[in-house]
């Protein structure tokens, strides 16, 4: 059977999962929106009203390492469920206390850090349930759906939540919100979780896989620069969120309704960005798409800084968030790209993520400087430092290729003879090669590209050694913690990883691969 964009929606699960994701999102923007919107009400600092998006996004700048390695290490189905009934409470409260009459500004900003947290703790879970829902052959399919539809919750939750506003009041929102959390709850109740791939070995720790997450971005040239790019870009969408209920009141002379309608024209524009994206790609480099993207929306920033005709800042919103999206997309991509997810790279991928996305200290000082210079003066500000941004940046690429991150087929395992503890270490594992002397410089070379894959999966120490007796001659040694952290190297081998490892063998001469030893630490 052909696979098309809607085939995911086949499967009953996936798509019980997907319109949940939808209503849960809408209630999310719908409460973004209210809170921004609410605080502007209760006072008139904009330090406070800045720090509202603090809130909701330090969390996962925080937690992006330890919501990673919980989504790897416990089980995801009550994982969730967990985190979903704290926001649902946290969500509760906050409209219980907007009902009284009793909330305050320092009230809303902590009931919005818990209930960002639990977002934050919930949203690597949540994506790495995906494989379990759709054979591989839908993955792309399936992730481009939930894009689509988190996109559409983007551009139709803040509308509905300006129309509430003018209507009601901000209570009434975080209800709305609250229950959307119990259609997610109920699917995830009554869902028989079988799980795509279980390890054979003990369950890592959650400071160990914490470890290995910052391990991962450590020796993964590639995440470094989708790293240095997200902060790049954060630096000048984090203005723009942070300011746009101030600008909105302030400089356009809006309600509520208006305030809704700006945010909604991120999420149309966001919809337009993906459909358009196809097309995009076949004229730009992916590093293209980056830079055209960033100067665009700063191009848009300007133009809410200087023109308050409300037509034209609502296409230029419209316009920015297109080209915004598009640079996300690439940026979610390659930070998928780099991470395998299986144990390891999680939690460096939602570091990455959180990182593309949020820069909550960014958004203090910035409320902290619209209180002297003003709003327009903080916009122009941050479109400087993006486009100095953009230049320095530019000379960490992108990968302009796909990567194979599907786990190798599982290699046997040592021979072993003696009795081992799975915490017994360290390790010592070498390779020795019989290599013509005229190709080893291309020798060394693949095998540096080796190096980085033993690092990245678990050692601690690599070399490459030549023999000076036998000029064709190479050991390459590594050295790892422990025997279940050299196990785990093999769990966390993909098929892209097997090809660098096939290139290096190919120069190895003689009927036999390379002989390889493992040798545990004599205590």
């Amino acid at each position: 059977m052909t696979t098309s964009a809607w085939s995911p929606l086949r499967n009953s699960l996936f798509r019980d999962r997907w319109i949940a994701s939808i209503v849960s999102n809408i209630g999310g923007w719908m409460e973004d929106t209210a809170g921004a919107w609410l605080m502007t009400s209760l006072t008139t600092s904009p330090l406070l009203v800045a720090l509202m998006q603090t809130a909701a996004t330090l969390p996962v700048l925080l937690l992006g390492l330890p919501a990673g390695a919980t989504a790897d290490i416990f089980d995801r189905r009550r994982l969730l469920l967990f985190w979903q009934v704290w926001m649902l409470v946290a969500a509760l409260i906050l409209s219980g206390l907007i009902f009284a009459g009793t909330i305050t500004p320092w009230s809303l900003l902590a009931l919005t850090f818990l209930l960002n947290l639990g977002a934050a703790m919930n949203g690597p879970a949540w994506q790495a349930i995906v494989p379990e829902l759709v054979p591989r052959s839908e993955l792309m399919a399936a992730i481009a759906l939930n894009s689509a539809g988190f996109n559409i919750a983007r551009a139709v939750g803040p509308a509905i939540a300006g129309l509430i506003l003018v209507a009601a009041n901000a209570g009434v929102v975080f209800l709305i919100n609250a229950l959307s959390f119990v259609a997610v709850i109920f699917i995830l109740y009554r869902w028989q979780r079988k799980p795509f791939y279980e390890s054979a070995l003990p369950a890592e720790r959650v400071l160990g896989s914490m470890r290995a997450g910052i391990r991962y971005v450590r020796f993964s040239p590639a995440l470094q620069a989708v790293l240095i790019r997200a902060a790049v870009l954060t630096s000048c969408t984090s203005a723009l969120l942070a300011l746009l209920p101030l600008v909105a009141q302030q400089d356009l002379r809006q309600g509520a309704g208006g305030y809704g309608l700006l945010l909604g024209c991120f999420g149309f524009g966001a919809i337009v960005g993906a459909i358009l994206m196809p097309q995009v790609r076949q004229h730009l480099t992916i590093d293209g798409v980056v830079i055209a993207g960033t100067l665009v929306f700063a191009i848009a920033t300007l133009i809410l800084a200087f023109i308050h005709n409300i037509p034209l800042v609502l296409l230029a919103l419209v316009a920015g968030w297109d080209c915004l999206d598009k640079y996300d997309i690439q940026l979610e991509y390659h930070s998928a790209a780099c991470c395998s997810g299986l144990g390891a790279g999680a939690g460096a991928g939602n570091l990455s993520n959180g990182i593309s996305r949020r820069f909550s200290n960014w958004q203090y000082c910035l409320g902290c400087s619209s209180r002297t210079l003003g709003n327009a003066e903080c916009l122009i500000c941050c479109c400087h430092w993006l486009s100095r941004g953009n230049v320095h940046s530019a000379r960490y690429r992108l990968l302009s290729g796909k990567l194979d991150l599907a786990p190798a087929l599982r290699r046997a395992e040592p021979l072993v003879v003696i009795e081992l503890q799975p915490e017994e270490g360290p390790v010592l594992v070498t390779l020795e090669y019989c290599i013509d002397p005229e190709q080893a410089e291309e020798f060394i070379a693949a095998i540096n590209a080796l190096r980085v894959v033993r690092l990245r999966d678990g050692a601690i120490r690599w070399g490459i050694f030549h023999d000076t007796s036998q000029p064709n001659r190479y050991l390459e040694t590594f050295i790892v913690e422990s025997w279940v952290d050299h196990l785990r190297q093999y769990e966390r081998f993909t098929v892209a990883d097997r090809e660098i490892r096939e290139r290096v063998f190919a120069f190895h001469q003689g009927d036999e691969p390379p002989v390889i030893s493992h040798m545990i630490y004599a205590h």
